[in-house]
Order: C-alpha cells, then structure tokens, then sequence
C-alpha cells in the first residue's frame, strides 16, 4: 500500500475524496521529479553536481537513509520525553505528572498551540501576513483535546539528540556546499504533527528581507533541513510547489484563487521513510495539510544562511525581537554548530567530525557550561 493510501483518522467531510486522490497524484508526482536518493560528494568533495542540479530545480531534495537506527531510537527517546513534559494546557506550569512543565522559567518563545486540525495563522496577520489563505480544517474526533502542540521552538535546549542530528557530518557538509564555508544557524525546531490531531500551516513562502533587493537570487533566504522520525507521507508531511523559490515573491492568495481550491495543482509533497532527511529552500511556496492520518509526523528542523544574506541585516520581528545581526551576534548564535559538532562526537566516535571553518581557531565543547548556555539560545535565532 502507498503511503498516499493511508487511511484518514478524521473526517473530511465531502472533501475526502477529492484529498485521496490530491494525495495520489501527489505522491506520483514526487517519485518522478529525480530529487532523491543517499547524501554524495565527488572524489574532491564537492556535493555531487546531479544533487545540486536537482535541488536548484526543484527548490527541495529528499537525502535519504542519512540518520542511522540508534540514532532515529535517541530521537525517540527525547521525543517521547518532550510529550511527557508538555503543559496540561496552554498556559499551565505543570506537565500531566505534576513536575515543572517543559519551556516553564524560558524567555524565548518555545511552544506553539491550536485546536485539533485547525489552521492558526492562515488569512490572519501572522508573521507579517504570509500566510494569506486559510486552509480547510477538517472535524477533528469529538473526544479530541481544545489544543495540542504541533511546533516546539528552540528544541536544541530541550533535546540532546536534536542538537545531534544539527551536527550531522554530512549534512553541515550540504550546508557548506550550499551556503558557503562560513555559513551559519537560523533556527531549529521540532514538528509534532499527532495523528488526527496537528495542525496545518498555510502556504507560504519563509523569507521577508530581500524580496526586493537587486541580488535576489534562489538562495538569499537559505534553507532548512528536515530529519523524519517516523517518515513522513502526503496526508501528514510537507508540501512543496517544484521551482517557485526561482520566481521572487509569489502572490499566494492568487494562486489558490486560480486553482479554486487551497489544494494546489502543482504542489508536490516531501515522501520519506524513518531517517529520511528533506531540504527544503526556504523561498519555495510551501505548506502542509491537517494530519487526518493515522500517523505521527515527526520532524526535527533546523535551517542555514549564507553569512552575507545575515551580516549586517536588519531581521527579527518574527523569530525574536528586531536587531541589526552583527558579527558578535552571529558568532554568538553559532556557538549551537560548535556545541552540535561536540555532541556528535561523544556519542558517534566512529564518525569524522565536521570542521566549521569559523571555528578553526577555536573549540566549542559540548560541557556542563554549554549545557547552562544554551538556554534560551534562541533569543539570537537569524531571522531573515
């Protein structure tokens, strides 16, 4: 059976026929646009020139089999912990067992809510209105909870095995290839998408700072890698509409208007197993629909820039406050690739290390003090 197959845990009313076969045709559409398959370097290094190719195409690529058994089993471990440590609800201070709930004493932003299979920010003025059109929200199970939480932010604090996966290898080595040697952090996060219960994301397009600069080209607002726990399928996981991070600053609304439908023709989703990891350019129109299936959608999610697209850039307003982003703060926010790196290496020491060419002349050990650090860490997130 396909994974568009998978059948729906809520009801979607008349529509579900029509999501059944958008999710088919979905799913034959990604399978044949040649944008998969294992991470590859040439002899010299350089990522393979059919990935980058294929990326640039595309506007996203599927590396697959990148994350290894024991690793997926710590994500895991974490995730299952994070779920146990989640407020009673919003607000509360405490978790379902009494203790001091998860985010309880943090500054930064860290746990996003919404009702069962709703759309939160779509047609509101959320994040400088980019998310224009409301998506349809399916009828979530009467016995359903007022709220979940589908988004944890700044996760690096709250899970060692995330701040692993952020030191992956060969993934940093996509980074390098793709933004350049001193490229840096923009933000990380952990997708909980429960079965009948996440929430959908509008569609947008990420990037808000150099829509109309005359350097715009496909890579000005960098990217974000995505790791899948569980896999991910049409009915739960991202969807991307092919080469539309090339073609400057879309007018959303129009497109939906066009399509007469929010389930947009030439939209194609990310299908991937356990340890599947996407990377997804974050100039392409993009979203994901309210998970009806009857599986959990992981995703542990963390992007990169190029440090010229940053450097010297007026940013926040969404991810954190608004600041110039000078080259203290961007040391300061990197100091998470060197504390990645570390961790990797103390649990994987049969992997080489990833060297992070801004840290050459200096060490970023993962320690007590790192530990005691990284609270918050987020505050310094390079929104652009």
């Amino acid at each position: 059976m396909s994974r568009s197959q998978t059948a729906f845990a809520a009801d979607y009313g008349v529509e579900e026929d029509a999501m059944r076969a958008y999710c088919a045709e979905g799913e034959a559409r990604a399978l044949a646009l040649g944008n998969r398959g294992p991470i590859r370097f040439t002899a010299s290094g350089e990522l393979d020139p059919e990935i980058c190719e294929a990326y640039s195409r595309c506007g996203f690529y599927v590396f697959t089999g990148v994350l290894r058994p024991e690793e997926l089993a710590d994500i895991e471990a974490d995730f299952l912990d994070i779920q146990a440590r989640l407020p009673v609800r919003r607000g509360a201070q405490v978790d379902a067992r009494g203790r001091t709930a998860l985010g309880v004493g943090h500054k930064g932003l860290n746990l996003m809510w919404a009702r069962p299979l709703s759309d939160p920010v779509g047609g509101t003025k959320a994040a400088r209105g980019r998310y224009p059109v409301k998506m349809f929200e399916p009828a979530a199970a009467q016995d359903a909870p007022d709220e979940v939480v589908y988004l944890l932010l700044g996760s690096l604090q709250f899970s060692e095995a995330c701040l692993r996966v952020h030191g992956h290898p060969q993934l940093l080595a996509v980074a390098a290839a793709i933004n350049g040697p001193d490229f840096v952090p923009f933000n990380e996060a952990l997708w909980m998408k429960g079965p009948g219960l996440g929430a959908s994301v509008a569609w947008h397009q990420d990037g808000w700072t150099h829509w109309d600069s005359p350097e715009l080209d496909e890579g000005s607002h960098g990217f974000n890698f995505m790791a899948q726990l569980y896999g991910c399928s049409p009915a739960n996981g991202l969807w991307v509409v092919p080469g539309s991070h090339r073609k400057g600053k879309a007018d959303i609304a129009a497109l939906v208007a066009a399509a007469g439908t929010e389930r947009l023709p030439e939209a194609t989703p990310l299908v991937c197993a356990p340890g599947d990891v996407a990377i997804t350019n974050r100039q392409a129109v993009h979203g994901s629909f309210a998970n009806t299936s009857r599986d959990w959608r992981v995703t542990v999610n963390f992007g990169f820039h190029r440090r010229r697209s940053v450097l010297g850039v007026a940013g926040g307003g969404v991810h954190n406050a608004p600041a110039i982003y000078d080259a203290s703060r961007i040391a300061a926010r990197a100091r998470v690739i060197g504390w990645a790196v570390d961790a990797r290496r103390q649990r994987f020491p049969d992997e080489t290390p990833f060297a992070y060419a801004p840290h050459a002349g200096g060490a970023c050990p993962w320690d007590d003090a790192a530990r005691d650090a990284i609270k918050d860490y987020n505050l310094l997130d390079l929104g652009i």
